[in-house]
């Protein structure tokens, strides 16, 4: 048990001081900010505060040392309407596979739609009849592996990409995480995952181009030379989380889960927030949670997603024995501005 004592707490120093290296004096400065978003439903109904109990194709979303302790194999879909009114969609695909005992590998696909944007000019402010749609897309791939049902420890390492019409960035974002579990039905759980650690991005291809006439024509004839803009360079929006969970169990069949979670932000404020599960039987789930940003409340620098989360899981059986399972989950969380944002999810457990 020392041993395992000493490597958890190695690992959490290692997570932790990473985490804490950011420049407040940069808050704000960020970009890629869809690394931020959630598109699953459990961890949603909790504010994404589940870091200490989060399992399955959910944990390369929230702390990829969770990944490791689903059953075989699991399957998700999932569809976030975002902001309500705004009319963009986050959607998601995941697939976490069991490798051996202790270890399971994932891949999760996810694309920001942000709907048709009407093509507007200078000349025609109303619009010139053309549509377009910007492409953001992420692709990561994570492993995770658990010790002894008490320690897990996973990686994550994420594509990012964003285009629209002849401009487009791509980057690379790590992602990293422990969980500790603890009593005699795994009651405590501690967890500690470190999200978004990349090499910055930037913007560049023909739609950055002008063209200018040459400030010296030779032979005294006028023509125009292409020139490249470089644009500027952004970091991306990395995070340290901590979190910590209990379970009450009521009997068998059911218990309450208590939680709370520390979100430190390199390019935000930081934030803070409790939640808590009930679980009949694990058939049926509600959660609810609340979230505060610490410091100024300027306009400013509002974080969107703060105040009030919920969502309710609903498991069903499909084969005899209860080993493969369909899940499905709904979440709301309240953002200011906007009207909300709902996450569903459907799983596919075996």
């Amino acid at each position: 048990m020392k041993i395992k004592f000493y490597i958890l707490t190695a690992l959490m120093s290692v997570v932790a001081g990473s985490g804490f290296a950011g420049n407040p004096d940069r808050q704000g400065q960020a970009g890629a900010s869809e690394l931020l978003l959630n598109p699953w439903g459990r961890s949603a109904g909790l504010h994404s505060m589940s870091t200490s109990s989060v399992q399955g194709i959910e944990a390369m979303r929230i702390n990829i040392a969770g990944l490791s302790r689903i059953s075989k194999f699991e399957i998700g879909v999932s569809n976030n309407r975002l902001f309500s009114g705004t009319g963009m969609n986050f959607n998601s695909l995941g697939m976490g596979f069991k490798m051996g005992k202790s270890s399971a590998l994932g891949i999760e696909f996810a694309s920001l739609d942000f709907g048709q944007i009407p093509v507007t000019t200078v000349n025609q402010p109303a619009g010139t009849g053309g549509y377009f749609s910007p492409s953001f897309f992420q692709l990561g791939l994570g492993y995770s592996y658990t010790y002894a049902n008490k320690i897990s420890v996973g990686m994550v390492m994420r594509l990012v990409s964003e285009s629209i019409q002849d401009v487009s960035a791509s980057g690379f974002a790590l992602d990293a995480g422990v969980q500790y579990v603890s009593g005699p039905k795994d009651n405590f759980k501690l967890g500690i995952s470190l999200r978004n650690v990349g090499s910055p991005m930037s913007f560049g291809g023909e739609g950055l181009s002008v063209k200018r006439d040459n400030p010296d024509p030779a032979g005294g004839v006028n023509y125009e030379l292409t020139y490249d803009s470089r644009s500027a360079s952004f970091e991306l929006p990395s995070m340290l989380n901590l979190g910590l969970s209990y379970d009450f169990y009521l009997n068998e069949d059911m218990f309450i889960r208590g939680l709370g979670n520390f979100t430190s932000n390199a390019f935000s404020r930081d934030q803070v927030g409790v939640g808590a599960e009930f679980s009949f039987r694990k058939l049926v789930v509600l959660r609810a949670a609340y979230k505060h940003s610490l410091g100024s409340s300027d306009s400013g620098t509002r974080d969107i997603y703060t105040g009030f989360a919920g969502g309710a899981s609903v498991e069903v059986p499909i084969s005899k024995g209860g080993s493969n399972n369909l899940g499905i989950d709904y979440a709301y969380r309240a953002t200011n501005p906007f009207k909300g944002t709902h996450n569903f999810t459907l799983r596919f457990s075996f």
